[in-house]
Protein backbone atom coordinates (compact mmCIF):
# COMPACT_ATOMS: atom_id res chain seq x y z
CA UNK A 1 0.00 0.00 0.00
CA UNK A 2 1.58 3.63 -0.46
CA UNK A 3 0.03 6.57 1.36
CA UNK A 4 0.21 9.84 0.06
CA UNK A 5 -0.19 12.71 2.82
CA UNK A 6 -0.02 16.70 2.17
CA UNK A 7 1.77 18.23 1.08
CA UNK A 8 3.12 15.67 -1.74
CA UNK A 9 2.06 16.11 -4.66
CA UNK A 10 -0.42 14.11 -6.34
CA UNK A 11 1.62 13.14 -9.90
CA UNK A 12 0.74 9.48 -10.37
CA UNK A 13 -1.01 8.00 -12.99
CA UNK A 14 -2.89 5.47 -11.26
CA UNK A 15 -4.65 7.52 -8.74
CA UNK A 16 -8.61 6.41 -9.75
CA UNK A 17 -7.37 3.75 -8.16
CA UNK A 18 -6.49 5.76 -4.75
CA UNK A 19 -8.90 5.82 -2.11
CA UNK A 20 -9.36 9.44 -0.08
CA UNK A 21 -9.59 8.73 3.75
CA UNK A 22 -12.16 12.23 4.33
CA UNK A 23 -13.20 12.17 8.35
CA UNK A 24 -12.56 13.57 11.61
CA UNK A 25 -9.66 15.07 12.30
CA UNK A 26 -10.54 18.24 13.86
CA UNK A 27 -7.08 19.42 14.16
CA UNK A 28 -4.82 16.66 15.39
CA UNK A 29 -7.31 16.37 17.90
CA UNK A 30 -9.56 13.06 16.69
CA UNK A 31 -8.33 9.40 17.03
CA UNK A 32 -5.61 9.16 14.50
CA UNK A 33 -7.96 6.22 12.76
CA UNK A 34 -6.14 6.74 9.23
CA UNK A 35 -3.05 5.20 10.57
CA UNK A 36 -5.34 2.14 12.02
CA UNK A 37 -6.71 2.09 8.91
CA UNK A 38 -3.47 1.85 6.74
CA UNK A 39 -2.08 -0.58 9.24
CA UNK A 40 -5.25 -2.65 8.79
CA UNK A 41 -4.55 -2.17 4.72
CA UNK A 42 -0.36 -2.12 4.23
CA UNK A 43 -0.54 -6.00 2.66
CA UNK A 44 -3.10 -4.45 0.26
CA UNK A 45 -2.41 -3.07 -3.48
CA UNK A 46 -3.21 0.44 -3.98
CA UNK A 47 -3.01 3.82 -2.86
CA UNK A 48 -4.25 5.87 0.45
CA UNK A 49 -4.82 9.27 0.14
CA UNK A 50 -4.48 10.53 3.79
CA UNK A 51 -5.35 14.78 4.26
CA UNK A 52 -3.99 14.32 8.39
CA UNK A 53 -0.91 16.00 7.25
CA UNK A 54 2.24 15.22 9.92
CA UNK A 55 3.61 18.42 10.05
CA UNK A 56 0.16 20.07 11.47
CA UNK A 57 0.72 23.60 12.54
CA UNK A 58 -2.04 24.60 14.72
CA UNK A 59 -1.33 28.21 15.21
CA UNK A 60 -1.82 28.50 11.10
CA UNK A 61 -4.98 30.93 10.33
CA UNK A 62 -8.16 29.20 8.22
CA UNK A 63 -8.14 31.98 5.97
CA UNK A 64 -8.11 31.37 2.73
CA UNK A 65 -5.21 33.96 2.21
CA UNK A 66 -2.96 32.15 4.12
CA UNK A 67 -0.52 30.00 1.91
CA UNK A 68 0.22 26.56 4.28
CA UNK A 69 -4.28 26.36 4.79
CA UNK A 70 -4.92 26.71 1.15
CA UNK A 71 -2.28 24.67 0.23
CA UNK A 72 -4.24 22.18 2.31
CA UNK A 73 -7.30 22.82 1.24
CA UNK A 74 -6.49 22.44 -2.66
CA UNK A 75 -4.55 19.27 -2.09
CA UNK A 76 -7.88 17.82 -0.54
CA UNK A 77 -9.69 19.30 -2.82
CA UNK A 78 -7.60 17.93 -5.64
CA UNK A 79 -7.89 14.06 -4.03
CA UNK A 80 -11.24 13.78 -3.59
CA UNK A 81 -11.45 14.91 -7.13
CA UNK A 82 -8.79 12.38 -8.39
CA UNK A 83 -9.82 9.54 -6.17
CA UNK A 84 -11.66 6.45 -7.32
CA UNK A 85 -13.30 6.03 -4.08
CA UNK A 86 -14.14 8.21 -1.32
CA UNK A 87 -14.46 6.81 2.70
CA UNK A 88 -15.79 8.53 5.14
CA UNK A 89 -15.59 8.60 8.81
CA UNK A 90 -17.80 10.36 10.97
CA UNK A 91 -15.62 9.46 14.76
CA UNK A 92 -18.62 9.84 17.56
CA UNK A 93 -16.22 12.16 19.64
CA UNK A 94 -16.40 15.00 17.17
CA UNK A 95 -17.79 17.44 15.21
CA UNK A 96 -15.99 17.06 11.47
CA UNK A 97 -17.73 19.63 10.03
CA UNK A 98 -14.93 19.62 7.34
CA UNK A 99 -16.08 15.94 6.76
CA UNK A 100 -19.81 17.10 6.65
CA UNK A 101 -18.49 19.99 3.77
CA UNK A 102 -17.11 16.99 2.03
CA UNK A 103 -19.43 14.69 1.72
CA UNK A 104 -21.68 17.49 0.82
CA UNK A 105 -19.77 17.23 -2.00
CA UNK A 106 -19.03 14.11 -2.54
CA UNK A 107 -22.61 12.34 -2.12
CA UNK A 108 -23.42 12.63 -5.94
CA UNK A 109 -20.57 11.49 -6.70
CA UNK A 110 -21.19 7.81 -6.72
CA UNK A 111 -17.90 7.03 -5.43
CA UNK A 112 -18.35 7.30 -1.42
CA UNK A 113 -19.19 4.70 1.32
CA UNK A 114 -19.67 6.33 4.84
CA UNK A 115 -19.39 5.08 8.16
CA UNK A 116 -21.10 6.96 10.61
CA UNK A 117 -21.58 5.25 14.35
CA UNK A 118 -24.27 5.63 16.87
CA UNK A 119 -23.06 8.89 18.99
CA UNK A 120 -22.20 11.14 16.11
CA UNK A 121 -23.54 14.59 16.86
CA UNK A 122 -25.21 14.98 13.71
CA UNK A 123 -25.84 11.25 12.76
CA UNK A 124 -29.26 12.27 11.45
CA UNK A 125 -28.20 14.25 8.79
CA UNK A 126 -25.62 12.34 7.57
CA UNK A 127 -27.93 9.17 7.66
CA UNK A 128 -30.93 11.14 5.50
CA UNK A 129 -27.98 12.51 2.94
CA UNK A 130 -26.74 8.80 2.51
CA UNK A 131 -30.07 7.82 1.83
CA UNK A 132 -31.14 10.35 -0.59
CA UNK A 133 -28.34 9.56 -3.12
CA UNK A 134 -27.68 5.79 -2.23
CA UNK A 135 -24.71 5.98 -0.56
CA UNK A 136 -23.68 2.78 1.04
CA UNK A 137 -23.12 2.80 4.72
CA UNK A 138 -21.45 0.38 7.12
CA UNK A 139 -21.22 -0.08 10.27
CA UNK A 140 -17.48 0.51 11.93
CA UNK A 141 -14.13 1.41 10.69
CA UNK A 142 -13.45 -2.80 10.40
CA UNK A 143 -16.50 -3.07 7.55
CA UNK A 144 -14.54 0.31 6.12
CA UNK A 145 -11.38 -1.28 6.09
CA UNK A 146 -12.90 -4.03 3.77
CA UNK A 147 -15.01 -2.08 1.27
CA UNK A 148 -11.84 -0.34 1.05
CA UNK A 149 -9.75 -3.73 0.24
CA UNK A 150 -12.67 -4.92 -2.55
CA UNK A 151 -12.96 -2.13 -4.18
CA UNK A 152 -9.02 -1.93 -4.48
CA UNK A 153 -9.04 -5.41 -5.56
CA UNK A 154 -11.31 -4.92 -8.16
CA UNK A 155 -9.92 -1.88 -9.40
CA UNK A 156 -6.28 -4.05 -10.07
CA UNK A 157 -8.22 -7.12 -11.22
CA UNK A 158 -9.38 -4.31 -14.01
CA UNK A 159 -5.73 -3.48 -14.95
Amino acid sequence: MQLIQPPTPLFTPSLAKAVFLAGSIDLGKSVDWQAELALSLADCPGILLNPRRAQWDSSWLAEASFPPFREQIEWELAAMEAAGMIVFFFAPQSQAPVTLLELGLAARGRKAVVCCPPGYWRKGNVDVVCEHYNVPMVGSLEDLGREIRAYLSSAHALE
